[in-house]
């Protein structure tokens, strides 16, 4: 296996994050969790650092499921099927047992569930474009 693969699917997972949780929802996120921007300053480094660690552990699965296929048969929508397919049937339920029982809130769900469901999509596509 190409371990370089599997860390570019994590950077790339990564930026998307970036963006979803600055652009697009960081304010709602922020009202949600209730987390101080001084809160979110603090120990940012190891935060990042762990989650891009756990990224690589998630490309790595993907790429597994991914790799059943011939490479012939790789592209990156076969890819983000995959990743996407993956997200909807383990990470979804899982973050919403944990959210339930938190008490988390249905939009705190969306927020966070449509991120992994789309940087999940988008490891199996680059995983997968990757192939050739």
């Amino acid at each position: 296996m190409a371990y370089l693969e599997l860390v570019i699917a994590a950077v790339a997972a990564f930026l998307l994050g970036f963006g979803w949780y600055t652009a697009l929802f960081g304010k709602a996120w922020q009202a949600e969790t209730g987390i101080t921007e001084e809160q979110a300053k603090d120990g940012m480094a190891m935060t990042y650092g762990l989650s891009f660690l756990l990224m690589v552990v998630l490309a790595y699965g993907v790429n597994y499921i991914i790799n059943f296929h011939k490479s012939e048969e790789q592209t990156f929508t076969h890819g983000a099927f995959h990743g996407m397919l993956l997200a909807i049937m383990y990470g979804l339920p899982a973050v919403g047992i944990n959210y339930l029982y938190q008490k988390k809130s249905l939009k705190l769900y969306l927020i966070d569930g449509g991120y992994l469901v789309a940087f999940m999509a988008l490891m199996g596509g680059v995983l997968a474009a990757l192939k050739f």
